[in-house]
């Protein structure tokens, strides 16, 4: 990596905004190409690994999935899960191992077009200009919390998911996670195991079993092609979907919310509203489980079919039998029982410094294809389903930066022409 001031005044061939391992895979290809380009990072490179997890958090994909232009996973553990710090020092590594030419701690605060083509890009250290944009931030920028959050008692701790770290930075009392994708889940497993009361709010995210008929499920689909199944095969829609939860914990292990119900931790339905000091839950507890039940069944289905039309020797293995169910009805939860609430509901994208660029859709989500939009020069990179399932993920992100690459230097030789 090369650190590279951002200077008032000058111009790239391309700007690459977020050093996250998707701008520095784009750099690592415009280095090879000789695209003169700058990567501008807001904070250090890679540092939302370390910032924006929790103490024991661990990827949830085998670790041989982690492959970068130019780089991939070599340790000793192909098939386990790094450490929140093991993939902050991956990730930063990588950008070691070239000419990444970066301005760490400087923000993009708007990019516009130029009359004359090509864009103006304001920044919190001058005003540059570049032939071509990439917006490699990915779509989770802004914590949410749900609006009722603001009639909890002001004695009640809260945290979202993005700044809890361990059980310890929480008062002493139960604790009321809201939500159930792969951090809620998570974050509830991490205060059961350090003896906290936990109540969990269930919602409709999907489950995957780690391992079934003797490898790991994210190996299983990776064979069978799941990771490279275009978007545009499933519906668009697809990228608004929630990803499967499971863990990578201590070698790695299913997430079965009813075997947390059994261990004591307090299952209820989706969380509504606050009413009289109380949360109230609704009635979906037992539908919920049973979706994510059936998802993870579903999946081992994909996988016996494959085994048997590809003749693989395969361990049969017994499936899943619910070990527990809810009561029906819905629950509530009186707050003054409680001492602090983890948000675990998500992220909202902010795409505030795009101006009047004009590639979003109605709904605020970014509008293009393959990455490429429809104004001339600007990119995205890094997103969930940018191009295929694997597309959010270690997995197929060198992949995508390799084609966006491919329109940069389009672009550059068409302008050379």
């Amino acid at each position: 990596m090369i650190p590279t001031p951002v200077v008032a005044g000058d111009h790239f061939d391309a700007v690459i905004v977020g050093g996250g391992q998707a701008g520095l895979s784009l750099s690592h290809h415009l280095v090879e190409r000789g695209i003169r380009h700058i990567v501008i990072e807001r904070d250090e490179v890679a540092h939302e690994w370390r910032d924006g997890r929790w103490d024991a958090f661990t990827l949830v994909t085998p670790n041989w999935h982690c492959r970068l232009p130019g780089y991939a996973y070599d340790g000793p553990d192909p098939d386990g899960f790094m450490t929140r710090d093991e993939v902050h020092a991956w990730v930063r590594a990588y950008a070691d191992t070239f000419d990444a030419p970066v301005a760490q701690g400087v923000e993009v605060v708007r990019v516009e077009q130029r009359p004359e083509g090509g864009f103006t890009v304001v920044t919190s250290a001058g005003v540059i200009t570049a032939d071509t944009v990439t917006s490699a931030t990915g779509g989770y920028h802004e914590p949410v919390v749900p609006d009722w959050a603001k009639d909890v008692p002001v004695s009640v701790t809260h945290v979202h998911s993005h700044e809890y770290r361990n059980a310890r930075q929480l008062p002493e009392g139960p604790v009321l996670v809201v939500g159930t994708g792969q951090s809620g889940t998570q974050i509830a497993e991490d205060l059961h195991i350090e003896g906290r009361n936990v109540h969990l709010a269930v919602g409709r995210a999907p489950r995957v079993a780690r391992f079934y008929r003797g490898r790991d499920c994210m190996t299983w689909l990776a064979e069978m092609g799941l990771y490279d199944v275009p978007v545009t095969t499933r519906g668009l829609t697809k990228r608004e979907s929630t990803n499967h939860y499971v863990t990578g914990r201590d070698g790695g292990r299913d997430i079965d919310l009813r075997q947390f119900a059994v261990g004591g931790m307090v299952l209820h339905g989706r969380a509504l509203a606050v009413v009289d000091g109380a949360v109230h839950f609704d009635d979906s507890l037992a539908s919920n489980l049973d979706h994510a039940d059936s998802v993870a069944e579903s999946i081992k289905d994909d996988i016996d079919r494959y085994i048997e039309r590809e003749g693989i020797d395969a361990p049969v293995e017994a499936r899943h039998a619910p070990v527990w169910q809810p009561r029906p009805g819905g629950s509530s939860l009186d707050l003054r029982d409680i001492g602090s609430i983890v948000w675990a509901v998500g992220f909202r994208a902010d795409w505030g410094w795009l101006g009047e660029l004009g590639v979003l859709d109605q709904d605020g989500h970014p509008r293009h294809e393959r990455g490429a939009t429809s104004v001339p020069g600007f990119h995205f990179l890094g997103l969930p389903w940018l191009h295929t399932w694997g597309s959010g993920r270690f997995h197929a992100i060198a992949r995508d930066a390799e084609h966006v690459a491919s329109l940069v230097a389009e672009g550059a030789a068409a302008r050379a022409a």
